[in-house]
């Protein structure tokens, strides 16, 4: 794939699991979990554990069952970083709560002098615009609501990964009933995130007018 496609069912899901909260205090990603869709099928699948070269705390270690006996096993964060950054190529990235995630991408791909080009979107912030009813935004709740799966393997980066891919082809559906859309762009995902809640319908109504099926 030579450019990317603004296309919302042509994307990569990702997920890590990782050290703390911030690569700026030195955490740093335990593992990375991706599912590559195109045209809304699932075509690929990316899944390793990483050794970052530092000790996981204890929290952690029972928050996701990645303990450090694992990681001293696991191959070095650079070989597994420059793998992932062949597999990304252009696509563009989503994930569930993308801010932390693009942090970890970006500071784990600079450790070794890689790059990735796609854009990012948040499948949180979109479902808290498509799904306000919903009782809370978090992945494992919305997962449940939608009745997408009974998997309740959370906190491991492949399965957090799966889920999200569930969680956005049944946003994109939704927005097919709803508002006829034919086709849906990347780009709008990016802005349903960014309106408001209260010009969602009408925003959605003018553009499904220009991407409505016929």
């Amino acid at each position: 794939m030579k450019n990317k496609i603004d296309r919302a069912d042509t994307v990569i899901i990702l997920d890590f699991e990782t050290t703390g909260l911030s690569p700026q205090a030195g955490d740093r990603a335990i593992e990375i979990g991706a599912v590559r869709i195109e045209q809304g099928r699932v075509t690929d699948r990316f899944q390793s554990l990483m050794n970052p070269g530092k000790r996981v705390p204890v929290f952690i270690e029972s928050y996701t069952g990645i303990t450090n006996a694992l990681l001293k096993m696991a191959p070095a964060s650079k070989v597994v970083m420059t793998e992932f950054a062949d597999f990304i190529e252009d696509f563009n990235l989503v994930a569930h709560n993308a801010a932390f995630d693009r942090r970890f991408l970006s500071a784990e791909l600079q450790h070794f002098q890689r790059h990735y080009h796609g854009d990012f979107a948040c499948s949180m912030l979109v479902a808290r615009r498509l799904y306000p009813e919903a009782p809370n935004h978090k992945l494992g709740t919305l997962v449940a609501w939608h009745q997408l799966s009974d998997n309740t393997n959370f906190h491991r980066a492949l399965a957090d990964a799966e889920m999200t891919t569930l969680l956005w082809l049944k946003m994109l559906t939704d927005l097919r009933v709803n508002y006829n859309f034919a086709e849906i762009p990347f780009t709008l995902m990016q802005a349903i995130a960014r309106t408001g809640r209260s010009r969602l319908p009408s925003f959605l109504q003018g553009k499904a007018r220009h991407f409505a099926a016929h």
